[in-house]
């Protein structure tokens, strides 16, 4: 078995160090992407594009004039490798020095190992790998199987995290061929109506990767496919979840119902009312997983106590615009929800620690981002600022928040079009498709 195991893991790595390095559109990760010592782990939904951007990675080193041969890929989802062990691993790095004994010691290897997880014991070996080794180590697989808290366990604090969701406003620009202007600060009129026009149709296709470019029908089916093997396979096999109805009722719920606020208890009423048993404490622990699998990003109140932070219900938002449509019942668009969606994930790029606001009137802010130099930011998302009512109501929570966080910036953003918004200073009014690429602009070389 050995001798077999051997043989094709050889075969594997002398493709990856031979075959043309898969392209892809670039994806912008703000901050560092590896700490000397570190591995690095590439988490995120499925099908959101964590192997694409391990080739990203090989690309960007050897545009840097590192050598294709220091750029090993392995790819371990591969069903001749049923039974492969940590042990096994090791064959990999003595047939690679076999082949290349110069640079053992001399300089840094590169080496990405994907789908990973399912050697059992990987922990183990990437941890010898990098006490042992002249290495940079990434590591990505799925989400489910890469949780955060256990990867944080498994690697002892030897662990950098990379999120991937899937594409960001500027990357779905940036996929579909649109040049960005050289300023968001003087816009022409046409870029401006380029910028809005593809603002409508991310918030409506969203950024999934696979399904950029095909028919509204294959993208909803794509979409649904990716959905039912989150709950399959990253929550029902992996947490032996036996109530699979009230699963898939939480999920048409959350995904139903976006930046909404999500009471456990009135769900539970909710289900039992239609006959479904399920547990209270079931259904916070089916809405933990959905969160671990990155199909659900669940937002806390800010509150000063944990006991009321608890007190208060969570809202609930999908990891892409994309997967509203799938469980919406209106019929229609919801921009706004959509767009309050991808605000809060560009939020979580942006490395932002973010809760949402209750005033002490009763009014709602939809963010309250934090930020690791200091920074913090009162985020109001109103898509149609023309009902004078909505405009007065989401200032005045603005404001009212502003009294408990007087150093929080205040802003809103909106899809209304420039020199409408009779809002009062210091409210901030933002464009969405400038908010969502500013951060770009501020961090280009």
């Amino acid at each position: 078995m050995d001798r077999s195991f051997r043989l094709l893991l050889a075969e594997k790595l002398a493709d990856s160090l031979a075959s043309p390095l898969p392209s892809g559109t670039p994806r912008h990760v703000y901050g560092r992407v590896s700490l000397p010592g570190k591995v690095t782990a590439v988490i995120g939904m499925r099908r959101a594009g964590k192997t694409t951007f391990l080739h990203q990675l090989r690309r960007e080193r050897l545009a840097q004039g590192i050598g294709r041969e220091r750029l090993p890929y392995l790819n371990f989802e591969d069903e001749r490798l049923t039974g492969l062990s940590a042990e096994h691993l090791l064959l990999v790095i003595d047939e690679y020095y076999r082949r290349f004994p110069a640079l053992r010691g001399s300089e840094t290897v590169t080496w990405c190992f994907d789908e990973i997880q399912v050697v059992p014991g990987w922990e183990r070996f990437v941890r010898r790998l990098l006490d042992t080794e002249k290495v940079e180590v990434f590591v990505g697989g799925s989400s489910a199987d890469l949780l955060s808290r256990e990867i944080a366990t498994a690697l002892r604090g030897r662990e950098w995290e990379v999120v991937i969701h899937p594409f960001s406003f500027l990357e779905f620009l940036r996929h579909h061929g649109h040049d960005l202007p050289a300023s968001l600060d003087f816009l022409s009129a046409p870029d401006r109506s380029r910028l809005e026009h593809a603002l409508l149709e991310y918030l409506s296709v969203g950024g999934f990767p696979e399904v950029q470019g095909v028919d509204g029908e294959t993208r909803l089916r794509l979409l649904r496919d990716y959905v039912d093997v989150a709950i399959l396979r990253d929550v029902v096999e992996r947490y032996g979840v036996s109530n699979i109805a009230g699963l898939r009722w939480l999920v048409r719920h959350l995904l139903g119902n976006p930046a909404s606020r999500f009471s456990a208890e009135r769900f539970y009423a909710a289900l039992k009312s239609q006959g479904i048993a399920i547990a209270k404490d079931t259904v916070h622990q089916l809405l933990g997983y959905l969160e671990d699998c990155f199909l659900v990003r669940p937002l806390w109140v800010e509150a000063a106590s944990e006991r009321k932070r608890m007190a208060n219900p969570r809202k609930a938002y999908p990891v892409d615009p994309g997967l509203i449509p799938l469980y919406d019942r209106t019929g229609r668009a919801n921009l706004g929800h959509a767009l309050e969606t991808v605000v809060m994930l560009e939020l979580e790029r942006r490395g932002a620690r973010i809760t949402y606001v209750r005033t002490g009137d009763d009014l709602e802010v939809d963010f309250l981002a934090r930020y690791g130099d200091g920074r913090e930011e009162l985020i109001q998302v109103c898509a149609d600022l023309d009902d004078p009512h909505t405009r007065d109501r989401e200032v005045r929570a603005l404001v009212s928040a502003a009294s408990a966080f007087p150093e929080a910036r205040q802003i809103l953003i909106t899809l209304a079009p420039p020199g409408r918004q009779d809002v009062p200073a210091p409210v901030a009014v933002v464009p969405a498709f400038s908010w969502l690429l500013g951060r770009a602009y501020e961090t280009r070389s």
